[in-house]
């Protein structure tokens, strides 16, 4: 019998897999989807008691399948489509690894699910949410919680995107460059939902990671000469080479400069550092490179006291120049407040009122007054924050902060 917590890891893990195998065999984006999802529930109400098949994937595959055909053979107008289909598809287009394999299809239909939902005739903020659903795997309240939008508004944008690319032809585009810049996006946002997850009891959703730092590399192998996507599986790297040091022993968050840097992976640093550098020598960075720079910059300091903060800033500097978002310029801010103290930080931030509403901007004015010495706005600041974030770690680390503070207050 395996745990429950191993068959929801298992599932989340092919269930991108499954629904690009369907799209591709199938097409029918919607259909396809709930399938899979059929299949998921079969699953999890299966596996924990029976065990998990030798060949999770293949058996994913067969009962979604199942369930597909018999919807689509339902609808007597699609009946000639489905065959057309399968006469023109080739002949492993859906072969299943043998039982005990551990590999993916010849064509990475995760790749390609990517690419498909970044079409062009979709706008940008619909390409990201569509992927980050079906790709990513994430929740339409979590895409929603993302973008900053109420999760009705998020629930249309995708069902609006999935219309859009019904009976687009599945596989790897010709124009598959055009939709480097969202494909690129996405999987930052994917990475970074796994990294510190905007919800639940875990900080970090570490198979998120996993997948979107798996996909970069698929993306770099198609593009070695990319910069951006050299910098983006970089800062990848450099980020993720810290997990293992993010959490104490009951889960709870470790911030930055109280990790312990020896349990950094090592090995990751060096590939993210050695593949920031060789974007970099291209000339003209982008935003990706300079925040795998700054990355590389915390990770290659041996104590969080000999972090070279004016070199972070100056990066800051050239980043928010390109990319003059606000979750950009409060991490400017912090370097800032690092460089020339916490009241030129607090300024900074002052700037951003209105302009972000996530709770990182209460926990960065939180961090810079309890540095100024303001300990009764830092504590308010920090309850805020806690009252703003779903993340179960987050909101204890938070609180727990508050309560020192009021204690060194009394």
């Amino acid at each position: 019998m395996r745990s429950t917590t191993h068959v929801e890891d298992l599932l989340r893990r092919h269930a991108p897999q499954v629904l690009g195998a369907l799209v591709r065999r199938y097409g029918h984006f919607d259909a396809a989807e709930d399938a899979v999802q059929e299949a998921l529930l079969a699953a999890a109400g299966q596996w924990p008691s029976a065990g998990v098949p030798d060949n999770p994937r293949g058996w994913l595959i067969r009962v979604a399948s199942r369930r597909l055909t018999d919807a689509l053979r339902s609808e007597e107008a699609r009946r000639q489509r489905e065959d057309r289909a399968a006469a023109l598809a080739p002949r492993d287009a859906f072969t299943a690894p043998p039982p005990g394999a551990d590999r993916a299809p010849r064509e990475d239909d995760t790749l390609s699910l990517l690419f498909l939902c970044c079409h062009p005739d979709l706008t940008p903020p619909a390409q990201i949410a569509l992927t980050l659903r079906a790709v990513g795997g994430l929740t339409t309240a979590e895409i929603a919680r993302a973008h900053l939008v109420p999760e009705k508004t998020m629930a249309q944008r995708i069902s609006r995107a999935k219309q859009k690319v019904r009976g687009v032809r599945f596989g790897r585009p010709d124009d598959w460059e055009r939709r480097l810049p969202a494909v690129l996006q996405t999987l930052y946002l994917i990475f970074n939902e796994g990294y510190t997850a905007t919800s639940g009891s875990h900080l970090q959703r570490r198979d998120l990671a996993r997948e979107a730092i798996r996909l970069t590399r698929q993306v770099h192998r198609l593009l070695p000469d990319g910069a951006e996507v050299a910098g983006l599986l970089a800062l990848m790297l450099l980020t993720d080479a810290r997990r293992d040091a993010r959490t104490g022993p009951h889960g709870e968050l470790v911030p930055l400069d109280e990790q312990d840097r020896d349990r950094w992976d090592r090995a990751a640093i060096e590939e993210g550092a050695a593949l920031v550098v060789a974007a970099l020598s291209q000339g003209r960075p982008g935003p990706y490179q300079l925040r795998a720079a700054i990355a590389a910059v915390h990770d290659e300091a041996p104590t969080a006291r000999a972090t070279d903060w004016p070199e972070i800033l100056g990066l800051y500097d050239v980043l928010v120049r390109l990319v003059p978002g606000p979750v950009e310029r409060l991490n400017r801010a912090v370097a800032v407040a690092m460089v020339h103290g916490p009241h030129a930080g607090l300024a900074e931030l002052d700037a951003l009122r209105g302009e972000y509403t996530g709770h990182r901007l209460d926990a960065a004015r939180a961090h810079l007054l309890e540095r100024a010495g303001d300990l009764e706005a830092a504590r308010a600041a920090y309850e805020s924050a806690a009252s703003r974030t779903l993340s179960h770690p987050e909101q204890h680390y938070l609180h727990a902060r508050a309560a020192r503070l009021r204690q060194t207050g009394d």
